[in-house]
């Protein structure tokens, strides 16, 4: 994590790979960077968050390209998965009846809507997150896309604010 007036001061190519890892959506992480200086973290936090108010379907998919299963270990070295693996920690790989039935969960959903089930891990259980998997599997493909926008905006700011502090 940087500070605030470090980060208000980066050249705008370190500013932009600080920022680019909260979520695969480039023009996002452009506008970010471009908004500087920020007076204050909040300015920051609600800059970010206008922003990502913008996303629809197209951002979505953009953004989705970087994302693992859920329940399944992110795989490579970019920043996406680096951030992936700590935010999914609370899923047991250990437990595999948990880990089948998220495999499960996954197909299914990806079955019905075309993509991967995204989610906030952070703070959840490998049990909570199986259980909203199943919930919203009866969604209809338009409450779908507006849980999944509300999910990944979560995620994004979360990491944004993981990143720069005050």
């Amino acid at each position: 994590m940087i500070a605030l007036d470090h980060f208000n001061h980066l050249p705008r190519s370190d500013a932009q790979q600080l920022v680019e890892p909260c979520v695969a959506i480039p023009a996002w992480a452009e506008a970010v960077v471009d908004q500087r200086p920020y007076a204050d973290h909040a300015a920051l936090m609600a800059f970010a968050s206008q922003r990502a108010q913008e996303w629809g379907e197209a951002e979505l998919h953009q953004a989705l390209s970087a994302h693992p299963r859920i329940g399944e270990r992110p795989t490579g070295e970019q920043a996406h998965a680096a951030l992936s693996r700590q935010e999914q920690a609370a899923v047991n790989q250990q437990d595999a009846s948990l880990a089948e039935r998220l495999r499960e969960g996954n197909a299914r959903y990806e079955a019905q809507f075309g993509r991967v089930f995204l989610i906030r891990a952070k703070g959840r259980s490998g049990e909570e997150i199986l259980e909203a998997l199943t919930q919203r599997l009866t969604h209809s493909e338009e409450e779908e896309v507006k849980e999944s926008l509300a999910q990944l905006r979560e995620i994004t700011l979360l990491r944004l604010a993981g990143a720069i502090g005050e």
